[in-house]
């Protein structure tokens, strides 16, 4: 039964040989779980479906957000007919056969047409722009799903003319409500078996989903259909069951628990160690675990700066980099540039002597003589000039090696100390040069 057909579900039947997921799929505001931030009691998008006014609109986040979910309550609850097709499996031909279709329809019965796309990042350049001038007219309401970002994939001006819609992933608790709530519904649901489902089971169902609702439903409807029922008839769904139906080990991870921060210290302690088979391999347990990877990029980020230092700035770069590619990229694509700079990161010559000259710097501000702006190197705008400010500073490069000394910090006081570890040493040896009276170690901390 095609749940897209007219917009309507057929007299609300759900075969029982369809997948878990498509059964349970909502069909009122109050069976949708998770993105309420679209879909929230009074939200522009909700609001905009109940008065059967949605403009066209592109849905993009990872999968098993509830992009398709919401794509079929809009056509429950529309008037317009609706056409449902995927962007992988039609050409240009087909987009023309439908728009055709869609005139005539608003031309002799003055029905409006709304075109659920799929997958829409898969239509080229020429493909999109067969659609742009019916959605412009309104002709068609486009609704394209995608689980790319379509501002990199979906042309501007079809962007333009649409309102983006961006998805996040399920939270556990709701996963929890949408799997809980399958166990009991008797009509689409598994609530006509007598299902025993272990808290770990449950557990690992919810942490190696990733946020995909689709994922947790497929794994839990295998688990109950592959499981033989006891001589009381109860299915007993344990962590190995779950494992088996998820083709994935549990991974001992609470967020919250200590593990949680055991790993993360073994994944820092072994970039600083120049580990990066060890790093790799704590890395891989946390994303396996469902670790937002972003928290594993800003511990690169830190690791580069407070262990990799100036011994190579590079480091930096790289780390930042990745941050940037897993914000863009998301999962599972974002674990390769996060193991580049990984490995990276770990195999880098370490000095901390950056982020100890900060930290010894910062504790002079709180602890050491107060001290006042020299008036030579004071701002000359606006009236300081009259008083003063900047008489008798040299411009550094009006100087040979774009140098010259004179005092920049009264009471002058040696915070940094480079090593002689890879770049670093460079710039030892260039400090040393331009300001040999201070090569004393004496002070460093």
């Amino acid at each position: 039964m095609d749940l897209f057909a007219a917009g309507k579900p057929a007299e609300q039947t759900n075969p029982r040989n369809d997948p878990l997921a498509l059964r349970m799929a909502p069909r009122d505001w109050n069976e949708f779980v998770g993105q309420n931030h679209l879909v929230g009691e009074g939200s522009l998008l909700r609001r905009a479906v109940e008065a059967d006014r949605l403009g066209s609109a592109v849905f993009f986040g990872p999968p098993g957000t509830g992009k398709t979910a919401l794509a079929r309550l809009i056509a429950y609850k529309t008037k317009a007919h609706v056409e449902h097709t995927n962007a992988v499996t039609i050409g240009v031909p087909e987009i023309r056969k439908i728009l055709q279709t869609a005139h005539e329809r608003r031309r002799a019965q003055g029905r409006r047409s709304l075109l659920i796309l799929d997958e829409i990042h898969h239509f080229n350049r020429s493909q999109q722009d067969a659609l742009l001038p019916d959605v412009e007219k309104g002709v068609i309401t486009l609704v394209g799903l995608t689980t790319e970002n379509p501002f990199f994939y979906v042309n501007a001006a079809l962007l333009s003319r649409s309102t983006v819609f961006e998805f996040f992933p399920l939270k556990n608790e709701d996963l929890r409500q949408i799997l809980r709530w399958s166990l009991e519904n008797k009509e689409r649901g598994l609530g006509d078996r007598k299902i025993l489902l272990s808290p770990e089971a449950e557990t690992h169902f919810l942490e190696t989903s990733g946020g995909d609702a689709r994922r947790v439903l497929n794994a839990l409807e295998l688990a109950v259909l592959s499981t033989a029922p006891s001589r009381d008839g109860a299915v007993a769904l344990t962590l190995a069951v779950a494992e088996a139906s998820t083709q994935k080990r549990a991974v001992r991870y609470d967020k919250s628990s200590d593990d949680h921060y055991d790993t993360i210290s073994a994944f820092i302690k072994s970039l600083r160690g120049s580990d990066p088979d060890a790093a790799l391999y704590w890395m891989g347990k946390m994303l396996a675990a469902g670790e937002d990877p972003r928290f594993i990029a800003r511990r690169l980020l830190i690791a580069a700066s407070e262990d990799v230092g100036n011994a190579d700035p590079l480091a930096l770069l790289v780390a930042n980099a990745a941050f940037d590619a897993v914000e863009k990229l998301g999962l599972p694509e974002g674990r390769i540039p996060l193991a580049q700079a990984v490995t990276y990161v770990a195999s880098a010559p370490k000095s901390n002597a950056a982020y100890l000259a900060g930290d010894a710097a910062a504790g002079e501000v709180r602890q050491g003589p107060r001290r006042e702006v020299p008036p030579h190197l004071r701002d000359a705008n606006l009236d300081g000039a009259a008083r003063g400010h900047g008489r008798g500073y040299k411009y550094a490069h009006d100087f040979p090696e774009h140098f010259v000394k004179q005092e920049y910090l009264p009471l002058w006081k040696k915070f940094y100390f480079p090593t002689d570890l890879g770049f670093e040493k460079k710039i030892k040896e260039r400090l040393e040069r331009l300001w040999p009276e201070r090569k004393t170690e004496k002070d460093k901390p």
